[in-house]
C-alpha cells in the first residue's frame, strides 16, 4: 500500500488484462483502467461487441452500487467483475433461449457492419459452445488465467474447470477440424 491509501498493482503479466497501475477506492478510476479488458472479455463471452458493451454496462452498474462494500470485505475487484459478467451472461443466455423466435426479421434502417472477426471460424465455433464452457475457454486461453483463478472467478471447482475445458476443446477440435479453419478438408 502506498502512503496515500492506493494499492500499487504489479505490471501486466502475459495474457492478463491490465486493469491499471494504481487502483484506489475510486470506482471511476477502476472502470477507466479496467474497461478495455472487460470489453474484450465480454466480446469473447457474447460473440459480438454490442452485447459485450451491454453486458459490461449492466454489471458495472450493479458493482458500482456495491463498490465500497466490496472493497471493505476484501474482494478483488477485477475477479469479482469477471465472475459477475460470466454469471450475467449465463443468465441472459438462459432467458433468451426461452424467447420465441419470429418468422421474419423486421426491416432495418441501415445494414449492420459485423465485426470482422465475428465471421472467423474460431469465433463461430466459440459462440456455439455452452456459456460455461465458453467462459472457461475465454478465461483460460484469452485472459491467461490458471485453473484455480478460473474456479475462483466462476465459483466452481478445479475439477469442473478441467472437465468444462476438456469438453469445450473437444467440441472446438471437432467443429474446426485438423486444419483449424472449420470443417475437414475434402
Amino acid at each position: 500500500m502506498a502512503a496515500d491509501g492506493l494499492m500499487v498493482v504489479p505490471p501486466r503479466t502475459r495474457g492478463r488484462a491490465n486493469w491499471g497501475e494504481v487502483v484506489g477506492d475510486n470506482f471511476a478510476d477502476f472502470v477507466h483502467a479496467a474497461l478495455p479488458g472487460l470489453l474484450r472479455y465480454g466480446h469473447a463471452l457474447t460473440g459480438n461487441p454490442h452485447d459485450a458493451a451491454d453486458l459490461v454496462q449492466s454489471v458495472l452498474e450493479k458493482v458500482g452500487a456495491r463498490w465500497t462494500t466490496l472493497l471493505r470485505k476484501g474482494f478483488e475487484p477485477h475477479a469479482y467483475v469477471r465472475r459477475a459478467m460470466a454469471n450475467a451472461h449465463i443468465s441472459r443466455w438462459r432467458r433468451t433461449r426461452r424467447e420465441n423466435l419470429v418468422d421474419a426479421v423486421p426491416d432495418q434502417q441501415a445494414p449492420c457492419q459485423p465485426d470482422r472477426l465475428e465471421n472467423e471460424p474460431i469465433w463461430q465455433a466459440l459462440r456455439a459452445l455452452p456459456p460455461r464452457q465458453r467462459a472457461v475457454v475465454v478465461l483460460r486461453f484469452y485472459e491467461g488465467l490458471s485453473e484455480t483463478e478460473i474456479a475462483t472467478t466462476l465459483g466452481i471447482s478445479n475439477g469442473t474447470v478441467k472437465s468444462q475445458a476438456s469438453k469445450a476443446l473437444a467440441t472446438l477440435r471437432t467443429s474446426l477440424g485438423p486444419d483449424g479453419e472449420g470443417g475437414y478438408p475434402t
